[in-house]
C-alpha cells in the first residue's frame, strides 16, 4: 500500500503541475466546443446567400406558371349615318357666297348605343349647323384645319349625347364650293 499511496503522492503531484500550466497560458477553464461562432456565422450566411439566390432563380425562370387571363372580347364599332349638312360659310365683306357640303358617320364603341344616339339627332344635327355657319374657307385649309373640325365636332357631339360618349367624327364626303 505504501506503492500505492507513493504513487498517488507523484500522481497528484502531476495533476497539480498541470492545472498551475494550464492555469497560466489561459486553457482549461472553458472547453472550446467543436464550432467557434465565426465559423456558424459563415455557414449561416452561406445558407441565406443559397436560400435567397434559389429563390430568386425559381420565381424569375418560370417557378409562377400562372394561366394567361383570357383575351377580352373587343366588340366592333358601330357607325350610324348622319344626315347630310350644307351650310353657306362666313366671308368678308363682298366675296362671294362660299357653300360646305358635310357627310358625316359618327363612331360608336357598340350597337347598343345606336338608339340614344338616335333619339338625341336633332342635338346633334343643331351642334353641327351652329358651328359650321361660324366657319371661315380659310380654316378648313389643309389637313390641320380638317383635323381641328373633325375634334370640335366631336366634342360637340359628345356633349349632345351624353352621358353617353363617342369614338370618332368620320367624314364621307367635304365639299368646299
Amino acid at each position: 500500500m505504501a506503492a500505492k499511496a507513493k504513487k498517488t503522492d507523484a500522481d497528484e503531484d502531476e495533476e497539480a503541475e498541470a492545472t498551475e500550466e494550464t492555469a497560466e497560458s489561459g486553457e482549461g477553464e472553458k472547453p472550446k466546443g467543436r464550432f467557434s461562432l465565426k465559423l456558424i456565422l459563415m455557414m449561416v450566411g452561406g445558407v441565406a446567400v443559397l436560400g435567397g439566390g434559389g429563390t430568386g432563380a425559381y420565381l424569375m425562370l418560370g417557378g409562377s406558371k400562372e394561366t394567361k387571363p383570357a383575351v377580352a372580347v373587343v366588340k366592333p364599332p358601330a357607325f350610324l349615318d348622319v344626315p347630310e349638312v350644307l351650310v353657306n360659310l362666313t366671308n368678308a365683306g363682298g366675296e362671294r357666297t362660299q357653300y360646305l357640303k358635310v357627310k358625316i358617320v359618327l363612331e360608336l364603341p357598340d350597337s347598343s348605343m345606336q338608339p340614344q344616339v338616335q333619339t338625341t339627332m336633332p342635338r346633334v344635327m343643331d351642334a353641327f349647323q351652329t358651328y359650321l355657319r361660324e366657319l371661315r374657307p380659310s380654316d378648313l385649309e389643309g389637313s390641320a384645319g380638317l383635323y381641328r373640325l373633325k375634334e370640335e365636332l366631336t366634342r360637340r357631339v359628345n356633349v349632345a349625347v351624353a352621358p353617353g360618349r363617342i369614338n370618332a367624327v368620320l367624314f364621307k364626303e367635304i365639299v368646299v364650293q
